[in-house]
């Protein structure tokens, strides 16, 4: 990692992989020069301790005369250069560095930070003075309220190792535009590679594999797609079962028999993405997530389009006029019961979308009923069959759903800062008609087709 010269770096994955200690020294890269400032980030300052204390050992071997101001957590080096170790609580603190400006920063678990974190630091990464080098280099596991992004924006982005490059445009006050290239690169961090520390305890290894399976996936294998706090670990996406829909939630479309039943559910959103989705359900209750649209801009997750209520309406009637499974068909709205509420004009979010003939129901948003209803439709029964299942055109439920994690404070519920618009706009549909309690079982079984009528579960309970 130490070796790469993108704008900016992700170091993680595995446990145990050095992640910490690079970002300390690669701090140090320019401290001989007297204007420059990095600055290193951890969520919570009390995490801060340990950190300092790792950089205290390194900066003092390195540099004999440095100096270390605890109150404010700053090391000033011979030439003036300072790093400074700060914590970014909560997401209003970002503002305080507003005006400042860095060389160097970096983030330590950057799973546990919100992208519009992230992308407001950015804006302070530039140059105090000519000749400097401006980049950001961060470190994580899997798992915490900014999986999600993170894997997006750098595990998934491209191949590891390998430089992915955006392209972006600028309109100069002079006219014309001027093309800009920015690079990013995600590292692997693997415990196998940290000699010295298995070296230093032979029973790490032992330690990491004694691990729940999904801890063990995250922090031995750095697996991305498993981590400890993921709420609804019965998901599956597996490609190798979409056409006989056994044992995965994900299954390849199909035209749906006429006679279904459809819901549109809606998750209002305007700075934050909105979420509407169509679900179609069969004789048995069974739910098919068959289409979905979602607000979301092209590669910032949980950032919102900011379209208007009128231009969501319009565009909704446009897919159910042009979709094969949805025109012509009877569809019941739900949605959250917030956009009944008086906008301060006399109007609501829901009349404004039943203007253009678009109406909603107000959905039952009791949180945590909802979670257990989720988690008994995603359960498997014997015969390897869920209750909920998603054509692979919704892709943005199959990105954010595995990704949601609890909440620290509502321990027992979904962390809301996270990405869960799809979630809470599925939930309305779910609850439209809920079934009992389900135990998750996974096994291997034969095609199971739903538009068999004579299958022997028939039942139209709906």
């Amino acid at each position: 990692m130490m070796s790469r010269l993108e704008d900016e770096g992700f170091y993680g994955g595995a446990a145990g992989g050095g992640k910490s200690d690079y970002l300390i020294i690669e701090a140090l890269r320019q401290v001989h020069k007297p204007c420059y400032r990095a600055l290193i980030l951890r969520k919570i300052i009390k995490e801060l301790a340990q950190l300092t204390e790792r950089a205290y050992v390194y900066y003092k071997a390195s540099f004999p005369t440095v100096k270390y101001n605890a109150t404010v957590r700053t090391f000033t080096f011979p030439s003036g250069a300072k790093i400074v170790f700060d914590g970014l609580q909560h997401p209003q603190d970002k503002l305080k560095y507003q005006g400042l400006q860095y060389e160097f920063i970096g983030f330590d678990e950057l799973t546990q930070f919100q992208l519009e974190e992230y992308e407001y630091l950015k804006s302070r990464n530039r140059a105090n003075g000519p000749g400097m080098r401006t980049y950001i280099r961060a470190t994580g596991n899997p798992g915490g309220v900014g999986h999600g992004w993170v894997k997006q924006y750098f595990v998934t982005a491209g191949e590891p190792n390998k430089t992915v490059w955006t392209k972006s445009t600028v309109e100069m006050p002079e006219g014309g535009v001027k093309t800009f290239w920015s690079s990013k690169v995600f590292v692997p961090s693997r415990v196998f590679d940290n000699k010295i520390l298995l070296e230093n305890d032979p029973e790490y290894l032992k330690k990491l594999a004694a691990m729940s399976e999904a801890d063990r996936n995250a922090l031995l294998y750095g697996d991305w797609n498993s981590f400890s706090g993921q709420v609804f670990t019965e998901f599956r996406d597996d490609p190798e079962h979409y056409k006989d829909r056994r044992n995965t939630h994900v299954i390849a479309d199909f035209k749906i028999p006429s006679h279904w039943r459809i819901i549109r559910s809606l998750d209002w959103g305007f700075t934050k993405p909105f979420s509407v989705g169509w679900h179609a359900i069969d004789e048995d209750g069974r739910y098919y997530r068959i289409r979905e649209y979602y607000g979301c801009l092209p590669d910032m997750p949980n950032t919102g389009v900011k379209m208007k209520a009128d231009e969501v309406a319009k565009r909704i009637r446009e897919i159910e006029r042009n979709d094969i499974n949805l025109h012509g068909k009877q569809i019941t709205g739900v949605a959250d019961p917030a956009i009944f509420a008086d906008q301060g004009s006399g109007s609501t979010i829901a009349s404004l979308f039943g203007k253009h003939g678009v109406y909603f129901n107000k959905g039952d948003n009791a949180r945590l009923s909802g979670k257990m209803q989720y988690h008994s439709r995603l359960a498997f029964d014997e015969d390897g069959l869920p209750m909920y299942y998603v054509f692979k055109n919704c892709k943005d439920y199959i990105r954010t759903m595995p990704n949601l994690v609890y909440s620290l404070v509502n321990v027992e519920d979904i962390d809301t800062t996270g990405e869960d618009h799809i979630y809470d706009e599925s939930r309305y549909a779910i609850m439209e008609n809920q079934i009992t309690p389900r135990r998750n079982v996974m096994q291997d079984h034969q095609l199971y087709d739903p538009l068999d009528v004579n299958h022997d579960l028939m039942r139209y309970i709906i």
